[in-house]
């Protein structure tokens, strides 16, 4: 059975999950940025961008909270 094909010295499931995890947190870092420029442009004020956060930002940390509940529970 020949090998598994390399790519920059890791298999390709290796590469998937840490090219996820790294381009996915970038997205994140993004979508922080694009949420606080949408509130410093509305003049939502502290409490209107509290809320901007909260309810822009529940899906990312869904995301997060499934990786840790995943190593959490050693199901990886």
């Amino acid at each position: 059975m020949a090998p598994e094909p390399l790519i920059f010295g890791l298999t390709v499931a290796e590469f998937e999950d840490i090219s996820l995890k790294v381009c996915f947190t970038g997205l994140i870092a993004y979508m922080v940025f694009i949420i606080g420029h949408l509130a410093w442009e509305s003049k939502a004020g502290k409490y209107g961008a509290i809320w901007m956060f909260v309810g822009l930002g529940l899906g990312f940390l869904g995301f997060i909270s499934k990786e840790i509940i995943i190593k959490f529970l050693g199901i990886d």
